[in-house]
């Protein structure tokens, strides 16, 4: 925004937007301003010309006098803004006169000769109005930001006051009260939180409110079982040393929350992530290539200091006891190499230096090449070194062995048995740890990183937890819901490793310079055994046979979900509705294909039909905003709009009619499936046909319409409270855990009988 044409001398005011909501509302309002200062361009107007600007400084006025009244009412809402907010609206109404004036000064000014009008002569003072306009309009649009993060702060402190309570409850009768009120907070907390990570720019914070957010989701449903375990069994230690776990965790996802939104970090903590090796390659290749231009820009010293830093990070791969010999001696080579490589660049360096060269000889042209070429190659080496080693062992954890025999040994009461698999289980962290830590140095972008450092400390934490689970279990091995907690854990466990995989494919794209496919949906509530249509359906997965028939309409739903993305790109505002809500059922529709191949977080029938019970939700969504969008445009395009959203409206209930049905059987199931598959394709279909016609027709509206025309409508979007009455009833997918929350405040009442 600071290169916008109006300079920015006033308009940044030390401001920064962090969000692409704010963003998003100041692009149409720069590009009015554009136009109404490019008129220097052009000495003389015509008539129509000029009419045309004084129509668009009114336009411009009248907009800044309806976002003002918005601003003024928010003013009134907050008494701490009070002053900022009424200043900041002022200096908008004033420049908006002032541009107005100016405007319309210009269309009443008499003809030249020649039959021309001279544009207004006051250029200046248009110039310094459109400053003031620009700079005013984004401090209220950052005041009102801060009443978003003042509220997910007051919801932030609301679940922790609640999640105090409940660390101190003696009785189930109290737990079921105040974990109630607890499920209703964290409903409104992660709907803010989701809005919240969807709307900030930056990536590494995006990744961060993702890492919390995945915290709270799995840490919901831990709170829950290790707290009923530990009323269950007040006086077993291993049980309280589970429930305190998950509380400690759970604070932590709270305070990174707040740390994200308030933009701060605790002195104890680093400002940012140790320079992995992947980031540290890049930045000595880059030096060492700008030396063909500039043979001063650098000094050997520093060059040599990057090479040896980047040296010593491989020695995390070559001090790991699960790198293999091969990978340990290719490493050392390598590096042994570059600095070879080095030393010779260094010496046609000095050569091409003491000679008055301006630019790299063809010695030093040759030696910057193998130099490059050599750390290259060490980069590749160490992907190799931690990419293969990590398929493999997510291939090895495929069937979770350890926790299933850590389940059995646990309902036998078998306590020297769930020893015995504990010291398995610990291994395997151990090694995952590593996996994740050897991941980071080659993950090639920083929000990889943070998701690496995430799954490591996940798996960290969610080993011993696993373990206390199974020691009360042995302890109390007829205990139903000392049962439950050990599986909610150990479903933890298989998640993070699914969500690994996931991982590994992302790195694995940024490496070979893939944008890659798309991730699978990760929207939350996740399907899984919590809904509360379980208890009467059995969950089954897709034998070969039924896999190989299915696969073949999921290769048809992939191509068509292929089409629909090429679609969405070609969008300019990636965040309007419409675009928003078709990359959503791309998502979801991706991750049913995966499903058709035995892949990704879809692992029963079950998973697959809630995912389309969410994409037919997620489609009635988008049939709400084409019906917002044909009332905005002419006869004809309404027509065409109206027909294809009815259609959709129809395919829409015909999937979540066959998503909810009742089946029995393996056939009935599988034929479930197919039809399931079916309407999903027909559904996309639809929509790729709409999406370019939309994208024509939303261009139109956005041109010809002001920049703040609706800002109420801003106004509910990012500022409006979810509703208190019923949270969990909310529709929206955006928050973590609803219906698995739902179902398990459901079933509270059943607590003394287990």
């Amino acid at each position: 925004m600071a290169s916008s044409p109006c300079g920015n001398s006033s308009f940044d005011s030390g401001l920064e937007i962090k969000t692409r909501s704010v963003e998003q509302t100041l692009i149409p309002l720069v590009s009015q301003i554009t136009t109404l200062i490019n008129h220097k361009d052009k000495l003389k107007k015509s008539g129509k010309t000029q009419r045309a600007l004084q129509r668009l400084g009114q336009a411009v006025n009248v907009a800044v006098g309806r976002f003002v009244t918005v601003g003024q009412a928010i003013a009134t809402e907050n008494l701490e803004l009070r002053e900022e907010m009424s200043l900041a609206c002022s200096e908008a109404r004033r420049a908006g006169d002032t541009i107005a004036r100016l405007t319309d000064a210009a269309g009443t000014e008499p003809l030249e000769p020649d039959g021309r009008n001279t544009a207004f002569t006051d250029r200046t003072a248009m110039v310094k109005a459109a400053r003031m306009l620009l700079s005013s309009v984004t401090k209220v649009l950052v005041l009102a930001d801060r009443i978003v993060i003042k509220q997910i702060i007051g919801s932030r402190n609301k679940v922790l006051i609640t999640l105090e309570q409940l660390e101190r409850v003696f009785s189930f009768q109290e737990f079921v009260q105040i974990f109630s009120q607890f499920g209703n907070e964290m409903v409104e907390f992660a709907h803010l939180t989701g809005d919240r990570q969807n709307d900030l720019k930056d990536e590494k914070k995006k990744a961060r409110m993702a890492v919390a957010r995945a915290v709270l989701e799995k840490c919901t449903m831990m709170l829950l079982t290790a707290s009923k375990t530990c009323l269950r069994h007040p006086d077993c230690e291993s049980a309280r040393i589970n429930k305190d776990a998950v509380f400690q965790r759970m604070r932590f996802a709270l305070e990174l929350v707040v740390q994200i939104v308030t933009d701060t970090r605790p002195s104890t903590d680093a400002e940012t992530l140790p320079v992995s090796i992947y980031c540290g390659i890049r930045d000595f290749k880059a030096k060492v290539e700008g030396l063909r231009e500039e043979l001063y820009c650098v000094t050997r010293e520093s060059l040599t200091a990057l090479l040896e830093r980047i040296a010593e990070q491989t020695e995390d791969f070559t001090d790991s006891a699960y790198t293999s010999h091969e990978h340990r001696e290719s490493i050392l080579q390598l590096c042994h190499l570059a600095r070879q490589e080095l030393r010779q660049l260094g010496a046609h360096w000095e050569l091409a230096q003491s000679l008055g060269a301006s630019e790299a000889t063809e010695e030093m042209e040759i030696s910057i090449l193998k130099t490059c070429h050599c750390v290259s190659e060490l980069r590749q080496e160490l992907h190799r070194a931690a990419v293969g080693p990590a398929l493999d062992l997510l291939k090895y954890h495929t069937e979770h062995t350890v926790l299933k025999a850590l389940k059995v040994s646990g309902g036998e009461g078998n306590l020297e048995g769930v020893d015995e698999y504990s010291c398995r289980l610990t291994e395997q962290k151990e090694q995952l740890v590593e996996t994740c830590r050897l991941l980071r140095h080659v993950s090639g972008t920083e929000p990889l990183e943070i998701t690496c450092v995430h799954a490591e400390e996940t798996f960290q934490v969610i080993g011993p937890q696993i373990i206390s689970a199974a020691q009360t279990l042995a302890l109390h091995p007829t205990s139903k819901i000392a049962k439950e907690n050990l599986e909610v854990f150990c479903e933890a466990w298989e998640s993070q490793l699914s969500d690994m995989s996931i991982l590994l494919r992302e790195i694995n794209d940024v490496f070979e310079g893939r944008r890659g496919d798309k991730r699978t949906y990760l929207s939350l509530p996740r399907p899984g055994k919590h809904l509360p249509n379980l208890k009467v359906v059995k969950a089954v997965k897709l034998d070969a046979e039924e896999q190989s028939t299915v696969a073949k309409l999921g290769l048809e739903l992939r191509l068509i979900t292929s089409d629909l993305d090429s679609e969405c790109e070609k969008w300019d505002d990636h965040e309007h509705d419409i675009i928003r809500q078709a990359q959503s059922m791309s998502s979801m529709a991706y991750s049913m294909y995966l499903f058709t191949r035995g892949e990704g977080l879809l692992k029963t029938t079950l998973d697959l039909f809630q995912q389309a019970e969410v994409f037919s939700e997620e489609g009635f969504q988008l049939c709400s905003s084409l019906q917002a969008l044909s009332s905005q445009v002419g006869d004809e395009e309404k027509v065409m709009i109206t027909s294809e959203t009815e259609k959709l409206v129809t395919l829409c209930q015909q999937l979540q009619v066959t998503a909810r049905s009742m089946v029995q059987g393996k056939s009935a199931t599988f034929l479930k499936v197919q039809s399931s598959v079916q309407h999903t394709k027909g559904i996309l279909e639809i929509v790729v046909f709409l999406l370019p016609a939309c994208h024509k027709l939303a261009k139109k509206y956005l041109s010809e319409s002001s920049s703040l025309s609706s800002p109420q409508i801003w106004r509910e979007k990012h500022l409006a409270i979810p509703d208190k009455e019923d949270p969990l009833n909310n529709k929206n997918t955006s928050g973590f855990g609803v219906k698995s929350l739902e179902h398990h405040m459901a079933s509270l009442t059943f607590l003394e009988s287990k």
